[in-house]
């Protein structure tokens, strides 16, 4: 009996070992199973996340997957604003962005939480770990301002140390959080927070790449990446265009042979930029292009031996031509100074010289031989006076008229001129001029000038020519905004020297005695005088290209000029002539020489010259006797002022007597004769330029 009783308890305690050992077995079989799902479906989580970069999508999952895995009936994932994820003093007080929500918290999505907010959504980030909130006493926890949930957990969402944003869990299962379902959140909060991390930086890669290839391409610059051996391997539009091709057709094309051709001025650029040196920009001038471009080139850093440069192209063509035309403003402008004093003094003399040699030209008992002499002192005069008006041209500041001009009139007229000496050179002129062309304001016998020494600079151009090669001048007008002409021609071309000094005053490649070296000077002075720009081209197929554009005339008609205006010569249109009377004349000039010419004309005429002494002797003089004429030279003064200023103010009645002579091209002198509205005469002049104005003020006093 004992024995039974002692194996029946046996066989009792080994069944309750079994039945504890299989209870054992499958709790261990079920703690397995709910592991080995939770590890499937943090692969799968896994897999999903790292197959993609969207930000948007990977929140989704992460919100979907915790609610799946917990059985929560909400949860959310709230962001750090962009730019407020970085570290700091504050970093772990930010504001919040929810941008995946589910279940009972999908209506806060889109929504944003302050750092001042005392649910537990801002509070989780300033933790290292999971926070959990249950309500023992039936209260709800605030989740966020105005959200109250009766179970949570929170986990700040961290990767390498910086705060992304919090994973937030709503209402587990049996509203209870269980010490596995913390470790699950845990395991999903950092592999989200570095997926999310990887998001955010990817976006950030992608905009940042976004930017730089939009600037890249911005760029009014052209631009390339040229590998090792100069080839391109990246271009942005502006390059693509400069070589009218589109960007796939550049890559590959080695930099330097697209821009300069044969030529090898780029090699030690690219060279010195590879070794990292700074080198200078080269500024060249691309046959290719037909523009002059300036080069620039950095090495981008790489680990490679041999890294890639960054090659910056720009075109300075526009920008050369603008500096070289304000280089020339400012020649120009210095020697004008000095070509307005030199003219002036010059003017006496050589208004005496001519003056005196006419007035014995005209004497009837000279011998043959004296007359031969007299007339080549007189011619050579005049020839020197041609020079001073050139220089008072040059010098001049703006055009002496204003008026409506047809310059298709004027190119026309002055080929008239021309054409028996171009049809003597066998020179062949092509004109183009539409009769849709604007006309112009501004100075006709100025612009005349103009187009005359443009005309003659080709003519003696082709007159170079090698027989059998064709001497041709071409002339074209068009308007695009501007009235444009273009003087072009067939003859060698202007050397490189030549070019920077084409327009200085007194610079000439002629024969000695051949030119002045003004006729250039002088029409790049009345182009600018009229608003206008002028510039040189270089054919490719040789020669050499004038190009001038002047603004149009607007279309309110302007007033005629006036009787006085000037001819070609520079003399005043004549008006009929007075009766010859005898005349008293009152004359002022500080030059012997000038008084003394100035007296033997009008005194063999029987006219009275009175000589002042000073023009403060004239001013005395004027108060006491009546004069026919005044006669003044422009830049007498008395006191400081203008003699002729204080003469028109002491005494009106007297303005219409006053003949002005002058030859200072001074805006202030100018513009008083202008004011006044004084007649003059530019020295220096001769004999019948002196009576003919003399003659005009006397008929003016008779009317």
């Amino acid at each position: 009996m004992l024995a039974a009783a002692a194996l029946g308890w046996r066989a009792v305690r080994l069944q309750r070992r079994l039945q504890r050992s299989e209870r054992d077995r499958r709790r261990a079989a079920d703690e397995l199973n709910r592991r080995l799902s939770e590890l499937f479906s943090l692969q799968e989580l896994s897999y999903i996340l790292s197959g993609s970069l969207q930000l948007d999508r990977i929140v989704e999952q992460v919100v979907g997957y915790a609610m799946r895995f917990l059985e929560a009936k909400g949860a959310l994932v709230a962001l750090a604003a962009d730019g407020e994820a970085e570290g700091g003093e504050d970093a772990d007080r930010r504001r919040l962005r929810v941008t995946a929500a589910e279940g009972t918290l999908g209506p806060l999505r889109g929504g944003s939480i302050g750092p001042d907010d005392p649910g537990l959504i801002a509070r989780s980030v300033t933790g290292e770990r999971v926070e959990l909130v249950h309500s023992t006493d039936g209260e709800p926890t605030p989740l966020m301002a105005g959200i109250p949930v009766a179970a949570a957990a929170a986990v700040p969402l961290r990767a390498h140390g910086v705060l992304v944003g919090t994973l937030v869990i709503a209402d587990p299962r049996d509203a209870v959080f269980t010490p596995e379902d913390v470790r699950l959140l845990s395991t999903v909060a950092t592999h989200a927070a570095i997926v999310i991390a990887n998001a955010r930086f990817f976006e950030m890669v992608h905009h940042a790449k976004e930017q730089w290839e939009t600037a890249f391409d911005a760029l009014s610059e052209g631009m390339a990446v040229v590998d090792t051996q100069g080839s391109i391997r990246r271009a942005n539009r502006s390059l693509a265009a400069m070589l009218d091709s589109p960007i796939p057709s550049v890559i590959g094309l080695d930099l330097g042979t697209a821009l300069l051709g044969q030529s090898p001025a780029l090699v030690d650029l690219l060279a010195a930029a590879r070794r990292g040196e700074r080198a200078q920009p080269l500024v060249l001038r691309s046959a290719p292009l037909g523009r002059t471009l300036r080069v620039n080139a950095a090495r981008i850093p790489s680990p490679e031996q041999d890294a890639s440069v960054v090659v910056l192209v720009e075109d300075v063509t526009d920008q050369q031509q603008m500096e070289a035309q304000l280089i020339q403003s400012e020649k120009l402008a210095a020697v004008g100074q000095l070509v307005s004093g030199v003219a002036h003094e010059l003017n006496n003399p050589l208004t005496s010289i001519a003056g005196l040699s006419e007035f014995l030209l005209e004497q009837k008992e000279l011998a043959s031989k004296d007359r031969g002499h007299l007339r080549v002192i007189h011619e050579q005069a005049e020839r020197a006076g041609r020079i001073v008006r050139n220089l008072l041209t040059f010098a001049r500041k703006g055009p002496a008229e204003q008026a409506r001009v047809d310059l298709n009139d004027v190119i026309q007229r002055t080929l008239m001129l021309m054409a028996h000496d171009l049809k003597l050179k066998d020179i062949t002129v092509e004109k183009v001029l539409p009769a849709t062309i604007p006309e112009v304001v501004g100075d006709r016998h100025a612009l005349q000038q103009m187009v005359l020494n443009l005309l003659n600079n080709a003519a003696q151009a082709v007159a170079d020519n090698k027989p059998g090669q064709r001497r041709l001048i071409c002339i074209n007008t068009s308007f695009d905004h501007r009235v444009r002409m273009r003087v072009s021609d067939s003859g060698p071309g202007i050397p490189d020297e030549v070019m920077p000094q084409l327009f200085t005053p007194f610079f000439t490649t002629k024969e000695p005695g051949q030119g002045t070296g003004l006729g250039l000077s002088i029409t790049y002075s009345i182009v600018e005088a009229h608003g206008g720009r002028i510039s040189v081209e270089r054919p490719p197929d040789g020669g050499a290209a004038f190009l001038v554009d002047l603004p149009p005339a607007p279309p309110a008609v302007l007033p005629a000029p006036s009787a006085t205006a000037e001819d070609a010569t520079g003399r005043k249109a004549l008006e009929p002539a007075a009766p010859a009377v005898k005349r008293t004349i009152l004359l002022v000039d500080d030059d012997p020489a000038v008084r003394r010419m100035v007296k033997a004309l009008f005194g063999r005429e029987g006219h009275t010259v009175e000589v002042a002494r000073t023009p403060q002797h004239a001013l005395d003089l004027v108060r006491t006797r009546s004069y026919d004429l005044i006669l003044a030279d422009a830049r007498a003064t008395a006191r400081d002022h203008l003699f002729v200023e204080q003469l028109v103010a002491a005494h009106p009645g007297l303005k219409e007597r006053i003949l002005v002579a002058t030859g200072d091209v001074r805006a202030s002198t100018d513009e008083a004769l202008a004011h006044l509205g004084l007649r003059y005469v530019r020295k220096p002049f001769n004999l019948r330029d002196l009576r003919d104005e003399a003659a005009q003020v006397w008929a003016a006093t008779l009317s």
